[in-house]
């Protein structure tokens, strides 16, 4: 029987998605459970957390499970990931055997790999994560790659929730469809990462919603295989995608706006050359008058967030922020997740 890994919501129908966020929602409601009784997960971070690492962690722990906490080259090996290649720079051991060793282990594995933001036409084969889900024999999970599909779920899961509220004759599948939704660039003055704009772009399209993807120039349009899944399931889910490089007009009646900074791919891996035009829209923050032209529109982010950078206090402190019941989504989301694979 084949492996079934969690590496981006697109390799997952709706009806999966559905279940995993009922199974949250159920979560949520009472965090105890015996789903991973028994069982471990290797949680390996290539790059900085404090969210996914609490809340993976603690999600294990909730569940009856144990999680081991690895950060390759700081306190384990340096891994090396290109094949046929001489290993007599820095890696000591091959992902081949890394991958392999954990599966004997341990029931699932989870990675968090960022971009090298060299060259995206390197970056965007996303091979760290996908070299784990070859040689590994049980199931992987993405904690954030150039995708975020946890962050997805743990946003979605917070949307439905908000507007299920105010709407209790819809079902939660279906309560967010039609609803206008800004996914909106910010300023920030390093590059980004585009996972959780592209993760954004997948999973508002998913839902049914219509979708705006606001950003500074065209030059900071999103890649294109996202653009694509964006576009396939608007086809297959309704609603609507368009671009928008006008604040004004992409705010107005909108009902969510979901803020991210990120780095132009033409300009991936020459930030100097970028820096100006990043420079040139620091107007994009999040602020009260834009949040003023939407319908009484909701607000989040993934955070970290830089206050009054990409939004302003008074944004991030106001009611219709649910950035915090999105972070807090993240545990109910990953245990859902681990729990599904873990019975699989």
């Amino acid at each position: 029987m084949a492996i079934r890994h969690f590496l981006s919501t697109q390799d997952w129908s709706r009806a999966d998605l559905d279940a995993l966020l009922a199974q949250a929602a159920a979560f949520k409601r009472s965090k105890a459970g015996t789903q991973l009784a028994g069982k471990s997960i290797a949680l390996l971070f290539f790059n900085p957390s404090m969210r996914t690492r609490t809340s993976f962690e603690l999600g294990a722990f909730q569940l009856g499970g144990h999680a081991v906490v690895l950060q390759p080259g700081k306190d384990a090996w340096p891994i090396e990931f290109d094949v046929g290649g001489v290993m007599d720079a820095e890696a000591e051991e091959h992902v081949a055997e890394v991958a392999r060793v954990l599966s004997r282990y341990v029931d699932l594995i989870g990675v968090r790999a960022f971009p090298k933001f060299q060259d995206w036409t390197v970056d965007r084969e996303d091979r760290v994560i996908h070299a784990f889900a070859k040689y590994s024999t049980v199931p992987v999970i993405n904690m954030e790659t150039i995708t975020h599909p946890m962050q997805e779920l743990a946003h979605i899961l917070a949307l439905q929730q908000h507007f299920g509220t105010t709407d209790p004759g819809s079902s939660p599948g279906q309560v967010l469809r039609g609803k206008k939704y800004v996914l909106t660039w910010t300023y920030h003055p390093k590059p980004l990462n585009t996972a959780v704009a592209n993760s954004a772009l997948q999973i508002a399209t998913r839902y049914g919603m219509d979708v705006t993807l606001l950003c500074p120039t065209p030059d900071y349009v999103l890649d294109q295989r996202y653009m694509d899944f964006a576009k396939r399931n608007v086809a297959e889910n309704g609603g609507s995608l368009t671009v928008s490089h006008d604040p004004q007009s992409a705010y107005r009646d909108a009902h969510v706006v979901y803020a991210k900074s990120w780095g132009a791919l033409p300009y991936f891996g020459r930030w100097a050359d970028e820096k100006p035009i990043r420079d040139a829209h620091k107007h994009f923050i999040v602020d009260e008058a834009k949040m003023a032209l939407t319908d009484g529109g909701v607000f989040s982010h993934c955070l970290p967030l830089r206050r009054n950078v990409k939004a302003t206090d008074a944004v991030m402190d106001s009611p219709s922020c649910i950035a915090i019941d999105e972070a807090e989504n993240r545990l109910h989301v990953q245990k859902a997740v681990m729990a599904a694979l873990a019975s699989s």
